[in-house]
């Protein structure tokens, strides 16, 4: 194989090398928004105290072959909301269920012995949110009660019989747990790495999102954080690519034979 013959094998492999690690990062930063939205959220996830906030349940079908067909929210007990109703959806029933507290609680209007507990939204005949689709559930609940925030534990029925539970608290750190609740802080702040955009915050009048929302802040710090990763390890091959082509040994140059009118005068 002659010296130019080895440059260009050289060059051609370096080159594929920094092209396979790219196309890996660019593949990477684009999964990364996907990956972090594929969970259940409520919007907003701030509200103020006393108020009647309108909050939308973001549920996308994770399941490549079964689709989405109940949904139950848990209400919080402890510090209970006083009143919820439901935004009518095409194709699904819903049922806000009442029960009686295990403790009473007392308030400035007297003494609470039942508040509502659950919400259930069920599939009619024939309706599921289908793999690749997502629907949103609409509640208006209040009023907000002077704690520091509310857990929404939700169950995510599929039609093979799979049950989801989202029902993990989501720690100070801000570290994403696998199956997070839902959660609305009142007078805690979220998360540190939840970072929930201003102008969030809950009002009596606040407005449903439509279907075109943003993902949560946390589901978008997690993605632009996976994306920047995706975009170093491209960068970092590309360096690599270009230290080995110019750190190559250079060829050997054969002696230039001698003319054959050059000889014994």
């Amino acid at each position: 194989m002659n010296s130019s013959t080895s440059r260009s094998t050289l060059r051609f492999r370096t080159t594929a090398i920094a092209g396979t690690a790219s196309l890996a990062a660019i593949a990477l930063a684009l999964a990364a928004p996907l990956a972090a939205s594929a969970h259940v959220h409520v919007d907003p996830d701030q509200a103020a105290v006393g108020s009647y906030a309108t909050l939308t349940f973001k549920v996308p079908t994770e399941s490549a072959t079964a689709g989405t067909v109940k949904l139950e929210v848990d209400l919080p007990t402890d510090t209970p909301l006083g009143s919820v109703s439901y935004q009518p959806l095409a194709g699904w029933t819903t049922q806000v269920v009442t029960d009686k507290l295990a403790k009473p609680i007392k308030t400035d209007d007297g003494t609470v012995t039942e508040a509502p507990v659950k919400v259930v939204w069920t599939a009619e005949q024939g309706v599921q949110i289908a793999p690749g689709q997502f629907q949103q559930f609409v509640i208006s609940a209040g009023a907000m009660p002077d704690t520091g925030s509310i857990l929404l534990p939700t169950h995510q029925y599929y039609s093979d019989g799979t049950v989801v539970d989202w029902d993990e608290k989501t720690p100070a750190s801000g570290a994403e747990p696998e199956h997070p609740a839902p959660t609305v802080y009142i007078t805690d702040a979220p998360p540190a790495a939840a970072g929930s955009t201003p102008g969030l915050l809950a009002t009596p009048t606040a407005v449903a999102p439509t279907a075109q929302s943003a993902a949560s802040p946390a589901a978008a710090a997690t993605a632009i954080g996976l994306g920047i990763g995706g975009l170093v390890l491209g960068a970092a091959a590309l360096v690599v690519a270009v230290l080995a082509l110019t750190r190559r040994p250079r060829a050997a140059t054969a002696p230039t034979p001698s003319s054959p009118s050059e000889g014994t005068k």
